[in-house]
């Protein structure tokens, strides 16, 4: 960026300083004005970094406030069902140290998912490529493994009627037994959880 680019752009930012930097749309409109100067692709990249970040952030799977009291070591079969397809798999979950490890494989043993919950964050365990939707089903259990007596000091907005509990616009648990329960997510797989071995907590 030439001089005279550079005290155009601190000339122009200081004409809009008014601009919040909470209004992204406001952003937009700054930049265009600054076209096509080095100052406006600088401030569209940042635009568009600040969108990707919010997006992500949105679209985290929520965590409780403290991680609940579980009976570990859990081994859950889990069936994915979306139309007329099915996919089973087997999760064992387990704490080590302060974390929680959540090992998912298929019927053969061929590990599909691996995360460990450390200090409320999720954190790769091994070699695995990345596993989005692994990770809001592991999310999405946990909320459904939480103990009642623990389920509004973990998810606050969460609300449980009988043997139906729901994390608005987020997941709906339907229970037959503690351990045995539907899944369902508005926008994505409905998922059917039964323990292999153990008794329910």
């Amino acid at each position: 960026m030439s001089r005279s680019e550079r005290f155009t752009c601190r000339s122009e930012l200081a004409r809009e300083s008014g601009v919040s930097v909470n209004n992204f749309v406001g952003w937009a409109s700054f930049a265009s004005k600054l076209a096509p100067t080095g100052c406006a692709v600088a401030l569209r990249f940042l635009l568009g970094a600040c969108v990707l970040l919010l997006s992500a952030c949105a679209s985290q799977a929520p965590l409780p406030e403290q991680a609940p009291n579980l009976a570990l070591p859990l081994q859950l079969h889990i069936q994915r069902l979306v139309a007329d397809q099915r996919q089973d798999w087997v999760l064992v979950i387990q704490q080590e140290g302060p974390a929680i490890r959540w090992s998912m494989m298929d019927l053969l043993g061929i590990p599909q998912a691996r995360q460990k919950l450390i200090d409320g964050k999720w954190r790769a365990d091994g070699l695995l490529p990345p596993n989005p939707e692994a990770r809001e089903l592991f999310a999405a259990l946990l909320f459904a493994l939480t103990p009642k007596d623990e389920l509004s000091g973990n998810y606050p907005t969460a609300w449980q009627h009988g043997a139906q509990r729901s994390l608005p616009e987020r997941w709906d648990v339907r229970y037959s037994q503690p351990m045995s329960f539907e899944l369902n997510l508005p926008k994505g797989p409905k998922y059917q959880v039964t323990p292999l071995s153990g008794d329910a907590p």
